[in-house]
């Protein structure tokens, strides 16, 4: 029996850890998507193939926000091995005629998020404070913005793009963008912590405004070696063409992995 559809989700998906694994992240989020592509040219060529791309081809964004059509311009390895994924997709599409599409996919978060990823950081972090068990969470850049959505929107879309009538590229995104400090503010908030910041740069803290503790540093560790600033979908065209359109916003996604956390905790 063969697939009628196949979704590649699998990748070295952690951007930091590209820098320090550059070639396992290019074997298994570059080529292996050729093995999967060639597999499917080979055994299963009537399948629709999936290929989960990244907001991360933009990188050093050259408009605000990012569409299909927006240059790309890498700034890690895990960007660049996705770039090798996203033209081999669009390159078997073309060559091979066999029903391959790119989701351009920006942050998509949720409370299965693995725990090395600043959003899943931060909110297991606020977690464990709200219940003595630390005293602060290290980041890194608390100014970089992201476009932050639910994955199970995500997945939905996912779906929609192997429906379409024709193989195509699309931007999935919430169109909105938030600042690792924002998102630190709603997810301490959301367990009765009210942040303040203090200092700047490197010696910048974010304290409980009641009582003074620390609970945010900022650590030089968790910097990029090339830093991407600002990364918002235009998601238009999935609104458009798909009938798309994200279900869950930014307020209520974090609030949804908090109490998570927090309900994790408390069972554990």
């Amino acid at each position: 029996m063969r697939p009628d559809e196949i979704y590649n989700l699998a990748a070295q998906s952690h951007v930091g850890i590209s820098f320090s694994m550059p070639t396992y992240t290019g074997d298994v989020s570059g080529v292996g998507v050729v093995r999967l592509l060639e597999a499917v040219r080979r055994v299963a060529p009537e399948a629709r193939f999936y290929q989960a791309s990244s907001s991360e081809l933009f990188g050093k964004a050259a408009e605000v926000p990012q569409r299909e059509t927006t240059p790309f311009h890498p700034r890690s390895p895990y960007a660049v091995a996705k770039i090798y994924a996203y033209w081999a997709t669009i390159n078997y599409r073309e060559a091979h005629e066999i029903f391959a599409a790119n989701g351009i996919l920006f942050n998509h978060e949720s409370p299965r998020r693995g725990e090395n990823f600043v959003t899943r950081k931060i909110t297991r972090a606020v977690a464990e404070i709200a219940a003595g068990r630390r005293d602060w969470v290290s980041l890194g850049n608390l100014e970089a913005r992201r476009d932050w959505g639910f994955a199970g929107d995500f997945v939905e879309a996912m779906w929609r793009i192997l429906q379409a009538e024709r193989p195509d590229d699309w931007v999935v995104g919430t169109g909105e963008d938030h600042s690792v400090r924002e998102f630190c503010e709603l997810a301490f908030a959301e367990v009765g912590i009210e942040l303040a910041w203090s200092g700047r740069g490197v010696d910048e803290v974010g304290l409980d405004r009641a009582t003074g503790a620390k609970r945010v540093v900022v650590n030089p560790r968790y910097f990029r070696p090339a830093e991407v600033d600002l990364l918002k979908a235009d998601p238009s065209k999935a609104r458009r063409e798909l009938g798309w359109v994200p279900k869950v916003g930014f307020e209520e996604l974090v609030r949804m992995m908090v109490d998570a956390d927090v309900k994790a905790l408390g069972s554990s």
